[in-house]
C-alpha cells in the first residue's frame, strides 16, 4: 500500500491518464483503430533524446561547464547570472527537467560553501523559470514542443516565429530581475580545482566519449527537422547505446512515454463520440493560447499539449499557450517540482516560503508574456 501511495504521488500525471484511457475505453471498445492513435515518431523521439542526453549527464559534461564558470564568478550577481544562463541555454538541447536536476543541486552547494544561504531561493525559483523558458525556443528543448512540432506541418518560420519572442523577453526579464537585486563578494567559494594537465585530459577523455552521443544528437535532430526518417535512427541509437553504455537504458524515464501512450488513447477515444468532439472543437479552436495556458495550470503543460492538439489545427498557437502556461502554478510545468524538490529536501521548513516566492514571480512573468501574447495577436489580426 505505501509502494502504491509512493507511486500515485510522484506519477499522478500518469495515473490520471492511465484511469481516462480505461475509462474511454468502457465507451469506445478497442479494436484496431487504437494502433492508429499513437503518434511513434514522438515517443521514439522522446526515447532517443532522453537516453542521449542520460549519456551526456553520466560524464559530468554540465557539472564540468558549470564548475569552470562558477570560478570565474567574482559576486553574486555574477554568479546569479551565470547559472540563470546556463539554465536558460542549456534547456534548450538538454530539456528544463535535465537542466534544473543538474544545476539547481550544483546552486544550492555553492551558494551554501559562500554563506549566502539566504540567497539560495531566490536564485533557484530564477533558474526553474529560466529553463521552462529558455527550453520553449527549440524542438527539444521540452517534450510539448517536441511532440506538437512533431505532429505539425509547421516549419522551422513558423515554430521560431511562435516561441523566439517570448524567449527573447524572458531573457531580457531574467537580466532586469538579477541587475535589480543587491550585488554582494562571492566570499570562501572552495571548489576544488584540478591541476591544468590532469583536466586537459580528463577534458579529452570526456570529449573522446561523447562523440557518438553528439553523432547520435544530430540524427535525432535530422529527425527532428524531418530530413531522416525515425525507424532507422530509433534502431541505430537502441544498438549505439547497447555498446557502449548499456546501463543508459535506466535513465529513460518510461512513465513519461506511458503517460504519452495513454493519453494517445483518450485523445483517440474521445475523437471518436461525436457530440464530445465538436463540443472540444467548439471550446478550443479559436481560444488556443488562453486554452494553453489555462488547462496547463491544472494538467502541466505536456499533457495539456496532447490534450488540446487532438481538438484544433492551430499548432502555432497552441505551442505559444502551453509553453507560457509552464508558468505559474508549481504543476504547470512538471520540471519545476524537480527545483522544489531539491530546496525542501534541504530546507523542510522551507516549503510554504518556496511556493510563495515560486508563486509570485511565475505569474509576474507570465502576466508580462501574457501581455506580449495578446498584443501580438491583435496586431497580427
Amino acid at each position: 500500500m505505501k509502494l502504491f501511495k509512493l507511486f500515485l504521488k510522484n506519477e499522478t500525471v500518469l495515473c490520471v491518464s492511465f484511469l481516462l484511457a480505461v475509462l474511454s475505453a468502457f465507451v469506445i471498445k478497442p479494436d484496431m483503430l487504437y494502433l492508429t492513435y499513437p503518434d511513434y515518431r514522438t515517443i521514439a523521439l522522446l526515447f532517443c533524446l532522453m537516453i542521449i542526453v542520460a549519456g551526456f549527464q553520466s560524464l559530468g559534461i554540465f557539472r564540468m561547464l558549470g564548475h569552470f564558470l562558477i570560478t570565474r564568478a567574482g559576486s553574486i550577481r555574477g554568479l546569479s547570472v551565470v547559472m540563470i544562463f546556463l539554465c536558460f541555454f542549456s534547456s534548450m538541447v538538454i530539456t528544463n527537467d535535465v537542466t534544473l536536476i543538474t544545476f539547481v543541486p550544483f546552486t544550492i552547494l555553492v551558494l551554501r560553501m559562500s554563506g549566502r544561504v539566504e540567497r539560495i531561493l531566490k536564485l533557484v525559483v530564477l533558474e526553474t523559470i529560466a529553463a521552462n523558458l529558455g527550453s520553449m525556443a527549440t524542438p527539444i528543448g521540452n517534450p510539448q514542443n517536441l511532440y506538437l512540432y512533431s505532429i505539425s506541418d509547421l516549419t522551422a518560420g513558423e515554430f521560431m516565429q511562435a516561441v523566439l519572442p517570448y524567449a527573447g523577453l524572458s531573457l531580457i526579464l531574467l537580466v532586469i530581475v538579477v541587475f535589480v537585486g543587491k550585488d554582494e563578494p562571492l566570499l570562501d567559494v572552495s571548489v576544488k580545482d584540478e591541476p591544468e594537465k590532469r583536466a586537459e585530459k580528463k577534458a579529452g577523455r570526456v570529449l573522446g566519449q561523447a562523440m557518438p552521443l553528439l553523432i547520435l544528437l544530430i540524427l535525432c535532430l535530422l529527425v527532428v527537422f524531418r530530413i531522416l526518417s525515425y525507424q532507422p535512427v530509433l534502431i541505430c541509437v537502441i544498438l549505439v547505446i547497447l555498446v557502449i553504455k548499456r546501463k543508459l537504458y535506466l535513465s529513460v524515464d518510461y512513465f513519461l512515454l506511458l503517460t504519452f501512450l495513454c493519453f494517445f488513447v483518450f485523445i483517440g477515444n474521445m475523437k471518436r463520440i461525436p457530440q464530445v468532439s465538436e463540443f472540444l472543437v467548439s471550446a478550443v479552436q479559436g481560444r488556443e493560447l488562453l486554452a494553453g495556458i489555462l488547462t496547463s495550470q491544472i494538467i502541466s503543460n505536456v499533457p495539456a499539449a496532447i490534450l488540446l492538439s487532438g481538438f484544433s489545427s492551430d499548432y502555432s498557437a497552441l505551442l505559444t499557450g502551453v509553453n507560457l502556461g509552464g508558468l505559474g502554478t508549481l504543476i504547470a510545468s512538471l520540471a519545476s517540482l524537480i527545483s522544489f524538490k531539491f530546496f525542501v529536501k534541504e530546507y523542510p521548513d522551507k516549503k510554504v516560503a518556496f511556493l510563495k516566492v515560486f508563486t509570485i514571480w511565475n505569474l509576474l512573468f507570465l502576466l508580462v508574456l501574457a501581455a506580449e501574447a495578446f498584443l501580438i495577436g491583435m496586431t497580427a489580426g
